[in-house]
C-alpha cells in the first residue's frame, strides 16, 4: 500500500514534512493516528532513520497497543524495534536501566506504587509528623505533591516558596514523603517522569546516549502534556530537533492533572523555526454533531482557529430533552436505548452516557433496565484479594518496600500482630534499614520476642519466591506464592459466596499473567509488574462487551460511540460552580463539551433535569450555558430548549416543608415525592406570584458582590440573570452553599 493512499491533502503534507519542528493541529475525528502511523513508516521508507531512532509517545497503552499493530501492516519486518510508548512507560524502561546512576539509593528493582500504595504512605508520613490527618486530609496531601511534581517542583524549592505554618508542614511531610520512598525502592507513578528529567540532569552522557537514539520523536496528544513532559520532550529533542507533535487545544481537559494548555499554544513560540499544519476533516461525526461541537468551541478566546467539517452528510438533528429529575433522565434514556436497540440498527455497547461527576451514575444504576457498565469504578487492581497477591509479588521482587511488606506479613492471618509490625517498624526507623532487613536479622530475634518462629517461617517462604523468581513462569510463581501463603485457603474458609466471587478475580488475575507470558516475546517477572503498574481504566475497556458504557467526560477522551447521551446539562453541574469563580475554568469545561459532543459518530441526546437530588441537596436547576451556545436550527425541538426557562424564585424552604410531611417516602436515598415536581412547582408559584410582580429592573447588585441575606446569612454574588422585569440572583453562601434567588423577594443587602 501507497503511504500516502487514502489521505487528504492536509494529512499527507504532515506524513512527508519528516524534519524539523512540526505542529498538527488535529481535529476531533481527524484522523490523526492515520498520520501518525504513515509519518512513521514514511521516516523508515526513506531510509531517514532506523526503527530503534523512532520514539513515539502516547498517552494510553490502548492508543500505544494500536499505533504499533498499525505500524506493523505498514512496515512488518521493523515495527518491533520502535519505542511506541506512553511517557511513563518509556521513562520507566530509562530508569530500569540508569536509575542506579543517580548516586541515590534506589536500585533498579524499585517498585511503582499506584494510588493506594501512596494513601498508605502518606498515612505513615502525617503520623510521624505528629499531625492531624483532619487538618491535613491524605487526598488533599497528595494532590499537592503530585502538582508540585508535575511542575518538577521539589521538596525543597515547595518550602521556600511558602511561609504560612501550614504550607510549611505540608512541604516537610512532601519532603518526608520523597524519602520514604526512596528508602522502600519504590517510585510514585508522578516520579517515573521527574526522575527521568533528574537522570537527564544529573546525568549527561545518559542525556546524550538518548538524544544520539532518537532522531524523530512524535508527540501524540500534546495539549495534555504538563511542564515535567514537556521538559522531558525537549531535553530529547534537542539535538535532532524533528520533533512533531499531534493535539488539539480545544480538547485540553487535563488541568486538574497538571496539564499545561499553553505547551501547545506556544509550540511556534518554543520551536520558532516550526510548521503548523491544521487537520480539519473529520471521519467519525455527522455535520450536525459538529456543527453544534463548532458552535460551542468558538466561545472560547484562548484557541487557534479551526472548525471542523466532514463529506458524510447533516445527519439526524440533536435531541434535547429536559426531564423533572434525575430518575426521570435515567428512565428516559434507557427507555431511549431499548428502542434503539429493538429497531436492530443497534447493539448496547453503541451507546454511551457521559456525565460531569460520577455522582451522577447512582440515578442510573438504580433506574437502568438494558445491561450496563462503568468505567471508572472499582479498578479490578483494586480488589483486596488482588492487591494481596500484588503485594506480595512486589515483596519478591523488591523486599526493601515496607508498605507492601506491611500489607501481608499477616496476610492470611499467621500470628504477626499489630505490635509486633510496629516493633518492626521502629526497629527499621531506628537503624535505618528495611522492615525485611529486621526480620531476616537473628540480631532482633530476642527484641521481636514470641513472635519470633511465625516470622522466620514467613521470611522462609519469601525466600523461597524470591529464590525463583527468574527461573519460573510468572503463572507458576503466583501458584506457588498462593500455595505456599496458604492464601487461596484462607479465602474458601470465607462465606461462599464471596469466597467464590473472590477466587474468580483471583483466576482472572492468573489469566493476565498467562495472557502477559504468551504475547511478550521475552516475558519476565520485572515486566508483568511494570506492564500491571502502566494499566489505566481506559485501557480496561472491553469494546465487544455488549453493554452500555457509563462514564464522566473526562474518562470518555480518545473514545467514540454511535450514540451518545450527555446528561446532566445544567448550569452548577456542567459547567461546574467552581469554574466560574476558576481563571480559565469556564473555558476548560467547554472544552469537555466539545469532547462530549465530539465522541457521538450518529445521534447525539443532550439531558437536563428541572430538580436534581445530589450530594444530599434537592435544587431547581438552570439550563447549561453550553447548551445555550448550540443553535436551536441543529436541535429537533428547541422548544424544549426555549421552555426550560430558570426556576426564579428559591425552592428550598418549599422543598423542606414537603420533606417533612407526608409528601415524601423515605424510601429512597434521593428522597422521591409522592407528589410530582411539577405540582409543587405549580403551588409554590402561586404562592410567589404576587411578589413576582414586583419590578427590579433598576437591580444595582452584580457579580462578585459580598450580600447577606436574612436567612441564609452572608455569601458571594456568583452570577445575576436578567428575567423579564426581575433578575434571577446565584449566591455563593458561606454556610448553606449555592442558592438561587429571585431579587424581587429575597432583599438582599450589599456588605
Amino acid at each position: 500500500m501507497s503511504i500516502l493512499e487514502g489521505l487528504n491533502s492536509e494529512q499527507a503534507q504532515a506524513v512527508l514534512t519528516t524534519d524539523g519542528p512540526l505542529l498538527v493541529l488535529a481535529g476531533a475525528g481527524s484522523g490523526k493516528t492515520t498520520v501518525l502511523t504513515r509519518r512513521i513508516a514514511h521516516i523508515i521508507e526513506q531510509k531517514k532513520a532506523r526503527p530503534w531512532q523512532i520514539l513515539a509517545i502516547t498517552f494510553t497503552n490502548k492508543a500505544a497497543a494500536e499505533m504499533l499493530t498499525r505500524i506493523s501492516k505498514l512496515v512488518p519486518d521493523d515495527a518491533g524495534d520502535m519505542w511506541i510508548k506512553t511517557f511513563h512507560s518509556a521513562c520507566l524502561r530509562i530508569l530500569r536501566y540508569d536509575i542506579e546512576k543517580m548516586g541515590t539509593k534506589y536500585t533498579s528493582a524499585f517498585n511503582v506504587y499506584d494510588t493506594n500504595d501512596q494513601k498508605r504512605l502518606v498515612k505513615d508520613c502525617i503520623k510521624a509528623s505528629n499531625v492531624s490527618e483532619d487538618m491535613y486530609p491524605v487526598k488533599m496531601l497528595l494532590s499537592r505533591i503530585s502538582d508540585c511534581k508535575n511542575k518538577g517542583i521539589t521538596p525543597d524549592e515547595f518550602e521556600n516558596s511558602v511561609y504560612d505554618f501550614k504550607q510549611k508542614t505540608i512541604a516537610k511531610i512532601y519532603r518526608l514523603y520523597q524519602k520514604r520512598l526512596e528508602d522502600n525502592n519504590s517510585l510514585d507513578f508522578d516520579d517515573l517522569l521527574n526522575k527521568t528529567v533528574e537522570l537527564f540532569t544529573k546525568c549527561p552522557d545518559v542525556l546524550e546516549y538518548y538524544q544520539n537514539k532518537f532522531k524523530y520523536i512524535l508527540v501524540d496528544e500534546y495539549q495534555d502534556t504538563n511542564n515535567i513532559q514537556y521538559r522531558l520532550v525537549a531535553l530529547l529533542a534537542a539535538k535532532h530537533r524533528n520533533l512533531c507533535v499531534v493535539g488539539d487545544d480545544d480538547q485540553s481537559i487535563y488541568k486538574f492533572r497538571g496539564a499545561d494548555i499553553t505547551n501547545i499554544l506556544d509550540f511556534e513560540k518554543q520551536f520558532k523555526e516550526a510548521k503548523t499544519i491544521k487537520l480539519e476533516q473529520n471521519y467519525r461525526s455527522t455535520q450536525t454533531i459538529l456543527d453544534a461541537a463548532n458552535d460551542v468551541i468558538k466561545n472560547n478566546k484562548g484557541r487557534k482557529s479551526k472548525k471542523l467539517w466532514t463529506s458524510s452528510g447533516e445527519g439526524d438533528k440533536i435531541t434535547l430533552s429536559v426531564l423533572d429529575d434525575q430518575i426521570s433522565e435515567a428512565s428516559y434514556i434507557n427507555n431511549c436505548i431499548e428502542r434503539l436497540v429493538h429497531s436492530g440498527k443497534y447493539r448496547y455497547n453503541d451507546f454511551a452516557v457521559l456525565y460531569r461527576t460520577n455522582a451522577q451514575t447512582r440515578a442510573f444504576e438504580e433506574n437502568l433496565t438494558c445491561p450496563y457498565r462503568i468505567l471508572a469504578g472499582l479498578r479490578f487492581y483494586d480488589r483486596k484479594e488482588i492487591k494481596d497477591i500484588l503485594a506480595y509479588l512486589r515483596i519478591i521482587y523488591n523486599p526493601a518496600d515496607d508498605i507492601n511488606l506491611t500489607r501481608i506479613i499477616n496476610v492470611p492471618k499467621r500470628g504477626i500482630g499489630d505490635t509486633t509490625v510496629s516493633k518492626i517498624q521502629a526497629l527499621a526507623s531506628s537503624v535505618g534499614k528495611s522492615m525485611f532487613d529486621i526480620i531476616t536479622d537473628s540480631e532482633y530475634d530476642e527484641a521481636l520476642g514470641r513472635a519470633t518462629l511465625k516470622i522466620k517461617e514467613f521470611v522462609s517462604v519469601i525466600n523461597d519466591l524470591i529464590a525463583k523468581k527468574n527461573s519460573v513462569p510468572v503463572t507458576a510463581l503466583i501458584d506457588d506464592m498462593l500455595q505456599k501463603t496458604g492464601y487461596t485457603d484462607s479465602v474458601l474458609a470465607e462465606s461462599p459466596e464471596e469466597a467464590r466471587s473472590r477466587i474468580e478475580n483471583i483466576e482472572e488475575f492468573r489469566s493476565k499473567a498467562y495472557e502477559y507470558q504468551n504475547e511478550v516475546d521475552a516475558p519476565t517477572f520485572e515486566g508483568f509488574l511494570d506492564n500491571i503498574s502502566l494499566v489505566s481504566d481506559v485501557d480496561n475497556l472491553d469494546s465487544e462487551q455488549d453493554a452500555v458504557v457509563l462514564m464522566t467526560l473526562h474518562s470518555a477522551k480518545g473514545l467514540e460511540f454511535p450514540v451518545v447521551f450527555m446528561c446532566g446539562m445544567e448550569k452548577g453541574l456542567f459547567p461546574s460552580q467552581m469554574s466560574e469563580m476558576e481563571e480559565g475554568g469556564m473555558e476548560e469545561e467547554r472544552r469537555l463539551c466539545y469532547v462530549g459532543i465530539t465522541r457521538a459518530k450518529e445521534k447525539l441526546y443532550i439531558t437536563a433535569a428541572r430538580y436534581r437530588t445530589i450530594y444530599g441537596t434537592t435544587s431547581p436547576q438552570l439550563l447549561s450555558p453550553f447548551v445555550d451556545e448550540i443553535p436551536d436550527e441543529l436541535i429537533d425541538d428547541a422548544s424544549q430548549k426555549r421552555n426550560f426557562i430558570a426556576r426564579n424564585y428559591d425552592l428550598s424552604s418549599t422543598y423542606s416543608s414537603y420533606k417533612s410531611s407526608d409528601n415524601f417516602s423515605a424510601g429512597s436515598a434521593f428522597g422521591k415525592p409522592k407528589m410530582s415536581v411539577s405540582s409543587i412547582t405549580d403551588k409554590y408559584s402561586m404562592v410567589t406570584a404576587s411578589a413576582l410582580k414586583t419590578t427590579t429592573s433598576d437591580f444595582s447588585m452584580k457579580k462578585g458582590d459580598r450580600v447577606h441575606h436574612r436567612k441564609f446569612g452572608d455569601g458571594m454574588i456568583v452570577s445575576v440573570t436578567p428575567s423579564g422585569n426581575d433578575h434571577l440572583v446565584e449566591i455563593l453562601f458561606d454556610n448553606v452553599g449555592t442558592k438561587n434567588l429571585m431579587a424581587s423577594i429575597a432583599k438582599l443587602k450589599k456588605i
